[in-house]
């Protein structure tokens, strides 16, 4: 008869239950976060969260107290040094079960159980990113344009105008320094011309003289 038992016995007696119940705490408290079916999660939950709340105070009646659940010096070590500070401003709640696919063979539902606090996708006092936001247009409507926007929009023409009218300089400066070069090369073949028929007329001359 098992009237008013209202606590999950997972098919084991007291002692078995209890052993496998602290283990599985230091498991947790070591790792952080352990997987298992759902049934021993929440017994697991039930069983360690209020050892958790006596790990806030350090004294050596608590640790005592927790020790005799535990077994186990490390864990003992680790939930009142680490842990106690870390979840020292949270009144409760310091585990999350989070639902796995059924296990092959069995087919039981398992799932992680984890401390809250040590789950760094699910904190939220993460920087939040400041999204840079864009004027909508309404259907059928135009935005306005300001002040500013005409006064940018002036100084982005005046810009294009100098540019174009520098690259119209550099131009003609080319086009002179080309013309420029095209007469004094007509100059030179023009001296190249006069030497050649003196040459010529001083050798007739010559040719004359000796003759």
């Amino acid at each position: 008869m098992r009237h008013g038992k209202k606590f999950n016995h997972l098919g084991r007696k007291a002692a078995h239950r209890k052993s496998m119940l602290a283990n599985m705490a230091c498991s947790l408290i070591e790792h952080k976060r352990i997987k298992t079916t759902l049934a021993k999660a929440k017994a697991l939950r039930v069983y360690i969260e209020p050892l958790i709340t006596k790990s806030k105070d350090d004294t050596t009646h608590s640790r005592r107290t927790v020790f005799s659940y535990l077994k186990q010096k490390q864990a003992i070590t680790e939930l009142f040094s680490d842990i106690a500070t870390k979840v020292a401003d949270r009144p409760g709640g310091y585990t999350r079960i989070l639902k796995l696919s059924n296990r092959l063979g069995d087919n039981a539902q398992m799932a992680f159980i984890e401390l809250v606090d040590y789950n760094e996708e699910y904190t939220t006092d993460k920087p939040k990113r400041k999204k840079a936001r864009r004027a909508k247009k309404k259907s059928g409507e135009a935005i306005a344009p300001t002040v500013e926007d005409a006064v940018v929009v002036e100084e982005s023409k005046s810009e294009e105008t100098t540019e174009v009218a520098v690259e119209e300089v550099v131009e003609e400066s080319k086009s002179e320094e080309t013309t420029e070069v095209a007469v004094e090369e007509v100059v030179e073949e023009s001296k190249d011309e006069e030497e050649t028929k003196e040459e010529a007329n001083n050798s007739e001359e010559k040719k004359e003289e000796g003759e």
